[in-house]
Parts: structure tokens; sequence; C-alpha cells
């Protein structure tokens, strides 16, 4: 009998199917531990990482990430224009949102900006894998914690830049007349400012409009 002829095997070389992340956060620590919960999925992958808003928007060119991990709160460029920067340049980008702040307002700035996910950084470890793949899979992810924010102040009654900006100064110990030198305006309208401010959030006074802004992420003091 002649044997037949062996036919080489030729193996088909497959399509990655990782799925490409990259991580952002100002704090390497927590870069490292998004990297070690990564490494322990066969299907993703760490492509990069960024310590500040800047840095991400270029490490995402550079790298183009299916999925993006972004701190909120970084030196330079904050998350929020890192994210909108991502979009212009790619308007199918998937970003989770990462923050430590639950406020209503960074969650609608984030959303605003076009992110897909919003994710509290004590939820990172338990998670963050399962956020991934639901965002890169096009669905958005909302966690009921998150939702439950935003349903306390819904309809939000926002305050104008303005409002905001007196009430920066009103968080600094400045009074009417002091604020209304810096502003260049009058005692009266820096006064019909404040008393907008207390209604809009539901304040007794000045003290506490300050800390409800402060909890709802309309201002972050760094002094």
């Amino acid at each position: 009998m002649i044997p037949r002829p062996q036919i080489p095997q030729t193996r088909v070389p497959q399509t990655s199917l990782k799925i490409r992340v990259l991580a952002v956060d100002d704090h390497p620590l927590v870069r490292k531990g998004i990297a070690s919960i990564l490494a322990n999925e066969e299907d993703m992958e760490l492509v990069g990482e960024a310590g500040d808003g800047r840095e991400a928007v270029q490490k995402f060119q550079e790298s183009h990430p299916d999925v993006v991990l972004m701190d909120l709160r970084m030196p330079h460029v904050d998350g929020i224009e890192a994210a909108r920067l991502m979009r212009q340049s790619d308007p199918d980008a998937r970003i989770i949102a990462l923050t430590s702040y639950d406020g209503d307002q960074d969650i609608y700035r984030a959303l605003e900006a076009g992110v897909r996910g919003y994710l509290l950084k004590e939820m990172v470890h338990t998670e963050v894998v399962r956020a991934i793949r639901t965002v890169h899979s096009g669905k958005r992810l909302m966690p009921p914690e998150v939702a439950e924010r935003l349903s306390e102040y819904f309809p939000q009654v926002a305050l104008t830049p303005r409002e905001v900006e007196v009430l920066g100064f009103v968080a600094r110990g400045l009074a009417n007349k002091e604020i209304a030198h810096k502003l260049g305006t009058a005692n009266g309208t820096v006064k019909m400012h404040v008393q907008n401010i207390l209604e809009k959030l539901g304040a007794s006074d000045r003290t506490h409009a300050v800390t409800l802004a402060i909890e709802r992420g309309i201002l972050h003091l760094d002094f």
C-alpha cells in the first residue's frame, strides 16, 4: 500500500480578542492596582498608563485603547476635559470615569463629556473587570450607588458660572463687600447672587451652602 502524502497543517493566526485598556490616575498605587487586576484576566491587556489628563490624551492617541479608565481629579488637565478631548479625537471612545468623589455635579459633568460608565474608586477591586467588559460591549454603566446620588438632586437646578464664582469666594470666608470688590460689581448684586445660591441649594445659610456645594461636587477646594 502506497502511503498517502502528509499534508502539512498550517496554523491560522488568531486575531487578538483582548480588551486593550488605558489606565489614567495621578496616584501610581491606583494604576499599579489596576494593572495587577488586569494581569489576571485572559481577555484584557493594559496598553498604557498616564498620571494626568494631558498625558492621557497623548497615550490615547498613541495606543488607541478599547477602554479608558479615567480618574476625574488630576493636575494640569482633569479627567473631564481629557475625556472631551478623547471624544473629539474619537467619537466612539469608551471611557469609564473613576473617582472617589460621588457628588452629582461631578457625575453630570462626566456624562456630558461623553463617558460611558462611572465607577467609584472603592468599587474598583470588585467591579472594574465587569465595568470594562460592560462598556466595551457598547453598554453604559451606572452603578446603583451613583444612580441614587443623581436621583437625590433630580431635577437639578444648576448654579450659573457667576454663582459658582461667588460661592467660591464665600467658601474662602469673604464678605459680600469683599466679593463685590473682587468682581467689580455692586454689593447688592453679590447679595442677590448669594440669595439665589441659598434657594437653589436649599441651604439655610452661607456655611450650609458651601458644605452642600462641596458634597455635590459643585466646588472643589484645594486649600
